[in-house]
């Protein structure tokens, strides 16, 4: 990356003539820095819970997509920052129909972040949680057949009996977390937790994240802002219905490179 802009009380304020802090070496980050930048950040009396982490880009015009895929809108860096965060995390949370656009494949196991996840007491590599109410999966996939960690899939009690039968002759592990036919987003994460898996990502869709945003469970939103224009009718971030009230989240860094930008926000 070019300059990192961790946002402190020294940096909150505009440099001279709005000019940036050039204190960074215009030069590539690398792993480990991006590893130390987007560290969970450690348990506190009274939130030694679970920890959602959204990784999402957009246009500068809003659009989370383009032709159906986000690749086109992101770039080398961005998918650097991709790596990093599932290099941190314990499991990976994506929902069914972006399984299918993207075509997901199981995370692999990074030499780069070995160490640190040995240290954090992680597995070699996240697992995958693929959220779908109607289990409408290819689980011939190896995304179900050959993860280096087990697929879990997140339904509802009301899922068909006999595809909840495909995903576990698949190898996957089903997980219900809701009463009827959807997933309950916060049953979800605490499903998730009560697995041991805490350090949780999304990486969408935007239906997927929209319905965390209204279950009120996210809380850090790290977003690429791509600097390109696509118009036409992409999705946002985020779908569904809007909240009652909007969500107040705070800037905690900014990083950049060739007018890409890498924000991260939490929670107020």
């Amino acid at each position: 990356m070019r300059r990192l802009f961790p946002v402190t009380d020294q940096t909150a304020a505009p440099a001279p003539d709005g000019a940036p802090d050039r204190g960074a070496a215009d030069r590539e980050w690398g792993l480990g820095e991006l590893a130390e930048a987007y560290a969970y950040p450690p348990s506190a009396p009274g939130r030694e819970g679970p920890w959602v982490r959204a990784n999402m880009v957009s246009t500068l015009d809003g659009a989370a997509q383009h032709e159906g895929r986000s690749q086109p809108i992101s770039c080398a860096a961005d998918m650097r920052i991709f790596g990093t965060l599932r290099g941190l995390a314990d499991v990976v949370v994506v929902g069914a129909q972006t399984v299918r656009q993207e075509g997901y494949r199981p995370a692999r196991a990074r030499e780069d972040f070995a160490a640190l996840r040995a240290a954090a007491g992680q597995g070699p590599a996240p697992a995958i949680a693929v959220v779908s109410a109607g289990l409408d999966l290819d689980f011939s996939l190896p995304l179900y057949t050959s993860p280096l960690v087990p697929t879990l899939v997140l339904t509802g009690a009301a899922a068909p009996p006999e595809r909840i039968a495909a995903a576990e002759k698949a190898g996957a592990r089903v997980v219900i977390a809701g009463d009827g036919a959807g997933v309950d987003p916060a049953r979800a994460v605490g499903a998730l937790a009560g697995l041991g898996l805490r350090r949780i990502l999304t990486e969408g869709g935007p239906r997927l994240l929209g319905q965390l945003v209204a279950a009120d469970v996210l809380d850090e939103l790290c977003l690429t802002v791509s600097p390109m224009l696509t118009a036409g009718d992409a999705q946002r971030i985020a779908g569904g219905p809007a909240v009652p009230v909007p969500k107040r989240f705070e800037l905690t860094s900014l990083l950049e490179e060739a007018g890409f930008l890498f924000s991260r926000y939490r929670r107020t």
